[in-house]
């Protein structure tokens, strides 16, 4: 038995990955705002969900007061580096 062609498998993983992000675009066009709204609480909930439970596995603490406690501190300080202009979302004009 001759072993898998990796350039093969990887040509067809490249495929499966474009033809999955495909269909996520086609399926984003076909929403309606109120179902890309939806998604957007449901994206929303679930980081913070991811947060939380990274907070409190960092702590080592099982108290979920504590935990959100630690997530609102944490993204306090975001917003206050990035109200600072110390953190941006965009490039300079001067690098663009």
């Amino acid at each position: 038995m001759n072993p898998p062609d990796p350039d093969l498998a990887a040509a067809e993983l490249k495929a499966m990955q474009d033809s999955i992000y495909r269909e996520k675009i086609l399926r984003a066009r076909r929403q309606t705002p109120e179902e890309r709204l939806a998604d957007v609480f449901e994206l929303t909930n679930s980081v913070f969900t991811r947060m939380h439970e990274g907070a409190m596995w960092q702590a080592g603490i099982s108290d979920e007061r504590q935990g959100w406690d630690i997530v609102r501190k944490r993204l306090a300080r975001l917003r206050q580096v990035y109200d600072a202009g110390r953190f941006v979302n965009h490039l300079p004009a001067a690098l663009q």
